[in-house]
């Protein structure tokens, strides 16, 4: 299999997901029921971001010029632990091993397990070729490289077991959102994306906002409305709450806009339903908190950083933790 059938199959499968025949909506459903992060709404989301952003033609060709992707050799076997805080998390890593002509082998989350599998059978139908290619496993074994996504804690065993190998180990990391004052009302509706999408559980999603002394935070709740059906979700609502009644019987100020807690706290890290935030008085002071938080920081929103809005819309070349993934697997060879 060449690289111009790879490319196709994957070009067929993007516009089978813009389709979106009653197969899929059905395992939408199915993926909804077993977890109920997985909202219809989210997953329709990602895979609208992966049709869009990841799998048309001409986005594949331009991506894949700039790498050696001739088979020298004959093809590795790279294991993938995936993610599962929201959905297909892991695409972006499996379409890096398979659009390189390597073989998957691939250990699944528990809260995303049947979305993938999907996806990953429509493949091999549209390009049978990538049936030997392509291995679900629950332990994984005789590979050759590993790509490992999870916490801080995992990321620790992940290193005591797999650090004899060639890897890509990921740990836990938060985006973060710098606001100069200027900005005007589309641009803050627009911010509520990469806050609220997905609940807020991607690491691209903004966790914390860097804010000039005199910012109002107030400002926020009206221009944040449009979000406000987030309120339907009773996972998302328990742990506002939760959060909340530590925040006052702890005594903690925070800004109320109905549906999300903000607090002022120097972690960059904020619970579900949660945004910190933390002032500054110089673009000094912003630099220096970026560099020194910049291991733990996976985008950033902002003028001069990424455009509001923009953050859960990754495209081929939005490598997580700044690594680039293809490059990692095309050097194995």
């Amino acid at each position: 299999m060449n690289i111009e059938q790879r490319i196709s199959a994957f070009a067929h499968l993007g516009d089978y997901i813009t389709s979106n025949p009653i197969a899929l909506q059905e395992i939408t459903h199915k993926s909804y029921l077993h977890n109920s992060w997985f909202t219809p709404e989210s997953i329709s989301q990602s895979l609208k971001n992966i049709a869009i952003q990841f799998l048309s033609k001409e986005k594949l060709e331009h991506w894949i010029s700039k790498y050696d992707l001739k088979q020298k050799h004959e093809p590795k076997t790279i294991a993938i632990v995936a993610a599962g805080n929201i959905p297909m998390v892991a695409f972006h890593d499996i379409l890096c091993v398979l659009i390189s002509g390597n073989k998957l082998q691939i250990k699944l989350s528990d809260k995303d397990k049947f979305l993938l599998p999907f996806l990953l059978e429509r493949l091999i139908e549209f390009e049978p070729n990538f049936q030997s290619l392509i291995s679900i496993q629950h332990r994984l074994g005789n590979f050759d490289a590993i790509i490992a996504t999870g916490s801080n804690s995992s990321a620790q065993h992940f290193e005591f077991y797999f650090g004899k190998y060639k890897n890509i180990i990921r740990r836990n990391r938060n985006s973060i959102a710098v606001l100069n004052g200027s900005e005007n009302t589309e641009e803050l509706q627009q911010f509520g994306h990469d806050i609220f999408d997905y609940f807020g559980l991607g690491c691209r999603n903004v966790s914390k906002i860097l804010i000039p002394n005199d910012f109002d935070l107030l400002k926020l709740k009206d221009v944040f409305k449009n979000f406000s059906n987030i309120m339907q979700h009773t996972q998302y609502m328990n742990n506002l709450d939760y959060q909340r009644t530590i925040y006052l019987m702890n005594q903690i100020p925070m800004v109320d806009i109905d549906f999300i807690n903000i607090v002022e706290n120097k972690n960059l890290h904020s619970p579900i339903s949660c945004l910190h935030y933390e002032r500054y008085s110089s673009e000094k002071e912003v630099q220096t908190y970026l560099e020194t938080e910049k291991e733990n920081i996976q985008c950033i929103i902002g003028k001069g950083f990424l455009p509001f809005g923009s953050s859960q819309q990754p495209t081929l070349t939005d490598y997580a933790d700044n690594v680039d993934t293809l490059q990692f697997i095309t050097t194995l060879n």
